[in-house]
């Protein structure tokens, strides 16, 4: 698994240079921008109900009564980290639902992409068909929709694991994880439709190298520490970067 994400995370810089080459940032900035709008939106939201959560969480088991009844500074301790845990859970749970909207409504963008990066390393003709355009669409959907119905079993899990003090800690860590897997997962997953693999078979063929997905997904995720730029160029380098991801590193695209 180490060296598919090493392999992952080389991916993206030869997908920089890729799209130098051969001159595709209208096909990067266009659904950045949107992305980019989506995602301000998606945080807006999170900011204004994830607090209004955690207080109806924690009234509801009761943890709120409980540590003013015991006013123990070492409890308050591990209560606020607990709070800052389930808080970083629940920024994870909104990112793979705004994901799922994303992924709805880019995956024609993201096809097109892979389907011209692939094209262009092995010179293979893919003819536009709006038929298979629609198959690829409904494809996608089905999947993203599988992957964040998953995500979700996952999540409420670890959201209960980061409610137990200090093991809960590492929640957070596992949380991320699990969303490189499936944001890396989506990416992966045109090409493996392109060469005919089944959903199940994909759902195989990518479980089989879960690094290349880790990886993916985690310089995706680490993109968005850059404000702006970084939110406008990840969604189409993720693409490139996991077709070509597929590709022997001499490749010389």
């Amino acid at each position: 698994m180490l060296k598919e994400l090493v392999i992952s995370v080389q991916a993206y810089f030869r997908a920089h240079q890729f799209i130098v080459r051969h001159k595709l940032w209208k096909w990067i900035l266009i659904p950045g921008f949107v992305y980019m709008l989506l995602f301000m939106g998606g945080m807006w939201l999170f900011w204004n109900s994830s607090s209004d959560f955690l207080d109806w969480l924690f009234n509801v088991v009761g943890i709120k009564s409980w540590l003013d009844s015991m006013n123990n500074s070492f409890i308050n301790f591990l209560f606020i980290t607990a709070s800052i845990m389930v808080r970083l859970i629940l920024l994870f749970f909104y990112f793979s639902l705004f994901k799922f909207v994303f992924l709805v409504v880019g995956s024609p963008v993201f096809a097109y992409l892979s389907e011209k990066t692939e094209n262009i390393i092995e010179g293979n003709d893919y003819p536009f068909s709006m038929k298979q355009l629609l198959s690829d669409i409904w494809r996608a959907i089905r999947l993203a929709l599988r992957n964040t119905l998953w995500q979700t079993v996952y999540i409420i899990s670890i959201l209960l694991l980061s409610l137990i003090p200090v093991v809960g800690w590492i929640s957070p860590l596992i949380a991320f994880l699990v969303e490189c897997y499936y944001y890396g997962f989506s990416m992966l997953d045109y090409s493996t439709e392109r060469h005919k693999l089944s959903p199940s078979q994909s759902i195989a063929f990518i479980s089989n190298r879960k690094g290349l997905a880790i990886g993916n997904g985690m310089v995706f995720f680490l993109m968005h520490l850059v404000p702006f730029l970084g939110w406008v160029l990840a969604p189409a380098y993720a693409v490139i970067a996991a077709t070509l991801s597929l590709y022997h590193p001499d490749d010389n695209p």
